[in-house]
């Protein structure tokens, strides 16, 4: 892999920092909240079927997946459930929102590494705008970041775009993330190159098979090994 990138872009969620093991709590008190009305395994069927549904309307975050929640709970109890069930729907979706950052280890090591070598550093998520506008100031990393590039989906379309309007081809750009789907594979589509950090949770929706050019593909167990792949 070469190593003189003019920018590298990280994800955010899972790999800056701690996000989908919220969701699944918060998808385990949902699913005992409303569990009188339905098993468990067709309430979490329903919830994951349901997001995915309503992706294209909502969008990635929070608040989307409060939505599906209460959509969820109408469709499961027949709607029969009430305002206490409902509210106590809104107060996980809030707690959610106002959960701590907590960062993955040694990414600000990397960071200031990085940034200190004189690389250009972004951030290229996906999600909701003030959520994700939140949780990076909350994080305490915006001073490494040159640009901040939140989208509602990672495609190749949506990479291009944003490599255009930064100035860069994808030959010069390296992403770096935990997700095969939307950090990796479509960077790699478009001749840019890629870095995968697995995390240890996934939402499934983003698990798919390691495919694309692998030329320009690196895997790595954690984030300080990022440094061995740039020669720092």
């Amino acid at each position: 892999m070469k190593k003189d990138f003019k920018i590298v872009g990280f994800d955010a969620d899972d790999t800056l920092w701690v996000n989908e093991p919220y969701y699944q709590e918060i998808e385990g008190e949902f699913i005992r909240l409303i569990s009188v009305f339905a098993d468990p395994e067709d309430i979490a069927r329903d919830l994951h079927e349901r997001e995915i549904d309503n992706l294209g309307i909502y969008g990635y975050g929070a608040k989307g997946f409060m939505l599906s929640m209460i959509e969820t709970a109408v469709n499961i109890s027949n709607g029969k459930v009430g305002g206490t069930h409902i509210a106590g729907i809104i107060a996980m979706g809030r707690d959610l929102i106002n959960k701590p950052i907590t960062l993955i280890e040694g990414v600000e090591s990397v960071l200031r590494s990085l940034y200190d070598a004189g690389i250009k550093l972004i951030v290229a998520t996906k999600g909701d705008l003030l959520d994700q506008e939140r949780k990076l100031a909350k994080s305490g990393l915006s001073k490494y970041f040159d640009h901040i590039e939140i989208m509602s989906y990672k495609t190749d379309s949506e990479y291009q775009k944003m490599l255009g309007t930064l100035g860069i081809e994808p030959d010069d750009f390296l992403m770096v993330g935990n997700s095969m789907k939307s950090d990796i594979i479509p960077v790699l589509d478009i001749g840019g190159y890629a870095v995968y950090v697995p995390y240890h949770t996934t939402w499934a929706h983003e698990l798919v098979e390691n495919t694309g050019n692998l030329g320009n593909f690196h895997e790595i167990r954690e984030m300080k090994e990022l440094r061995d792949v740039l020669g720092l």
